[in-house]
């Protein structure tokens, strides 16, 4: 209560802050036309100065699927953990779960998706406007559980800039290999003081196709048939926001919603059904007096649960309930060091209530201090963060499960971490990147204490209370090539873990189950990307050639293993045409053979993934109409993802889907 009482507080003080501070404020300097401006980095540089992709709208409209893991999955570095076609995260770098940070508005997105493989992260991209993927310095200001990088997922719910009129858009869009159907709209409206948006979606599937028989035993379900058994599912939600604007800033709030229920396809009768409320406030004053320049402060509440159902019996119910409010204060330049200053903190309580909780009660609370900074030269640019954390993860034992009592109690560590960069400017065309980073991450609840059965692992997992900080040292180096429309960029990168934290198996049996224990472990990873675009023909049309490369290698130093999970080398090219309002792909992508894995995993074969798709820009008065069709592994190729527990779990359970054509249409107004 007294936390709770201490945030309530302290957001008060932000809200205050926000609501006054325009009696002193000054005009805004004007954006710079054309940049697209990086949210997640607390500065906003465009993409051109700081390590990052973007997917706007345009994009995510042509590559968009019903997960994040997969609507990302194929950029430069980026794999997935694919548990079928309703539940997959980010795996960056080889690195996946709690060592990816996944943001909404940069603000966290408390769910319980990096807790188990089977939990959708509780997003989705019909209601997304843009999403980033952050590296480096900047990316180490959400912590430590930022080391791979941080996914920002970002919307309009709370409009940061005046709105004239009324303007919107809604989609429409169909799918055959999983009979998809959805709809989404959005409408926004205001004036120079006030901006209203509302907005909503529904998504429905079937079992997915795959090009390979598969048995089911889920009733109504035929016995064997060329789909995912239990892979069907329905997702909605929606959200309303509103924000008040003065000369020098804005207030706003909102509300949203999201609920799902889908099959976990690891079993032939187990769903999921999900719902998450948020609520948000958010607030910036600009162009402050003395030494701040400006103060924005970003409060939300998150009430989280899903219910997994056996047979259409409810089972074991998770919940999370958390907040978060995150205060950046930017300076004026000093010494040539522009920057930002901030505080954060962060408290949630997690439960689980069933047989099969493999995990307690726990409740956990951190603070953290951090700091950004960027520096001009002569030949680039110089970055600099750091994070100070208090983190204090407390398990309150199940009082249904006395196998929890054990480990009832608190503990508490102090991570820190520190990172640099640098731009170096060769030439109008080339330059240069470096950064180094020093990271620390706490242990999470389920890491320290979990003593129970883990169906998407199939083992029974036990915790370790006795963990320490998980420590990294992370060095990457690129180069970047720019000319006209071509460019190209190559990066290196290399990461050594002290006390990496990974479940390690054991020769104990549970309950029939394998018993398998965190444990800190020496780990290593490196690896190659490699991305870029060609331009092969111009005239009344363009050709482009767009290419992309990556390779991963991950080992257990501690005991000379290949670690789990690791996506294989993969190359791939894309044919892009443009003339006028027309565009259209061809691309392929190969995947090599995985044989290089652990113990207890499964190795996977080699594939190439076939794509192709067409879009369209029509003008109607007010009204901008973006047809698209979109064909996926046309060539029915039957594939298993390397970066997939389910491939070493139940394999031949869930491959990768078969070939699907899409076909929507989205109108802007």
């Amino acid at each position: 209560m007294t936390h709770s009482f201490q945030l309530s507080a302290l957001a008060c003080a932000c809200v205050a802050t926000l609501s006054f501070s325009n009696v002193w404020a000054q005009s805004a300097a004007p954006g710079v036309p054309g940049e697209i401006v990086i949210t997640g980095n607390p500065l906003g540089r465009d993409s051109t100065t700081v390590p990052v992709s973007s997917l706007g709208r345009a994009d995510l409209l042509e590559r968009g699927q019903s997960t994040l893991g997969e609507t990302l999955n194929g950029l430069p570095g980026v794999s997935s953990t694919y548990f079928g076609p309703n539940a997959s995260r980010p795996t960056i770098r080889g690195l996946d779960g709690d060592r990816i940070r996944v943001l909404n508005n940069s603000a966290s997105s408390l769910d319980a998706s990096a807790l188990s493989y089977d939990h959708a992260v509780p997003l989705d991209v019909l209601s997304t406007d843009r999403i980033e993927f952050l590296r480096g310095p900047a990316a180490l200001l959400y912590g430590g559980s930022a080391v791979g990088g941080v996914v920002n997922v970002i919307d309009n719910r709370i409009p940061r800039e005046a709105v004239s009129g009324v303007l919107g858009k809604a989609q429409l869009q169909a799918g055959t290999g999983n009979d998809e159907r959805s709809v989404a709209g959005l409408v926004e409206a205001g004036n120079e003081r006030y901006a209203l948006h509302l907005d909503g979606f529904d998504r429905r599937t079937s079992d997915v196709r795959v090009p390979v028989s598969l048995d089911c035993t889920k009733p109504g379900s035929p016995a064997n048939a060329r789909r995912i058994c239990n892979s069907a599912s329905t997702a909605r939600g929606g959200a309303f926001g509103a924000s008040t604007f003065w000369y020098h800033g804005y207030l706003g709030a909102s509300a949203n919603t999201y609920q799902s229920d889908y099959g976990t396809v690891a079993e032939d009768e187990v769903t999921i059904g999900m719902k998450t409320t948020r609520y948000a406030l958010e607030g910036q004053v600009r162009q402050l007096p003395g030494w701040f320049e400006s103060v924005k402060a970003r409060l939300s509440h998150t009430d989280y649960q899903h219910t997994e159902f056996e047979g259409g019996q409810a089972g074991t119910v998770f919940a999370n309930k958390g907040q978060d409010l995150r205060i950046e204060v930017r300076h004026r330049p000093l010494a040539g060091w522009q920057g930002v200053v901030g505080v954060q903190t962060e408290s949630s309580r997690f439960s689980a209530v069933g047989d099969e909780a493999f995990a307690p009660f726990s409740r956990t609370r951190s603070q953290a201090l951090f700091v950004h900074e960027e520096r001009p030269t002569a030949w680039g640019q110089v970055t600099a963060g750091a994070r100070w954390e208090s983190v204090r993860v407390e398990s309150l034992g199940n009082p249904d499960l006395p196998r929890f009592d054990e480990g009832i109690g608190a503990q508490k560590f102090t991570p820190s971490s520190v990172a640099a960069g640098a731009v170096f400017k060769l030439s109008p065309t080339w330059s240069m990147t470096g950064n180094a980073a020093l990271t620390q991450r706490a242990p999470k609840d389920y890491e320290l204490f979990a003593n129970g059965p883990h169906l998407a692992t199939n083992a029974w997992e036990i915790g370790n209370k006795d963990l320490g900080l998980e420590k990294s040292k992370s060095l990457d180096a690129g180069v970047q090539w720019k000319s006209g429309p071509n460019s190209a960029n190559v990066t290196a990168f290399a990461s050594q873990f002290a006390n990496y934290i990974g479940l390690m198996n054991t020769s104990e049996i549970e309950d029939d189950l394998p018993v398998q224990r965190y444990q800190g472990v020496n780990a290593q990873f490196r690896g190659l990307e490699a991305s870029g675009r060609q331009r092969l023909w111009q005239g009344a049309s363009t050709l482009d050639l767009d290419w992309r490369a990556d390779t991963v290698r991950a080992s257990n130093r501690s005991t000379g293993e290949p670690l789990p999970r690791i996506a294989p080398v993969r190359v791939g090219a894309t044919l892009v045409h443009g003339q006028g309002p027309w565009s259209a792909k061809l691309g392929a992508d190969w995947h090599a053979a995985q044989k290089r894995v652990p113990d207890g995993s499964v190795a996977t074969g080699a594939y190439t993934l076939v794509n192709a798709s067409v879009s369209y820009r029509q003008k109607l008065d007010d009204t901008v109409l973006h047809w698209f069709a979109r064909l996926d592994n046309l060539s029915d190729q039957l594939a298993y993802s390397a970066s997939s527990i389910l491939t070493s779990t139940a394999f031949g359970k869930s491959p990768l889907p078969g070939r699907s054509f899409k076909l929507g249409v989205q109108a802007t107004f």
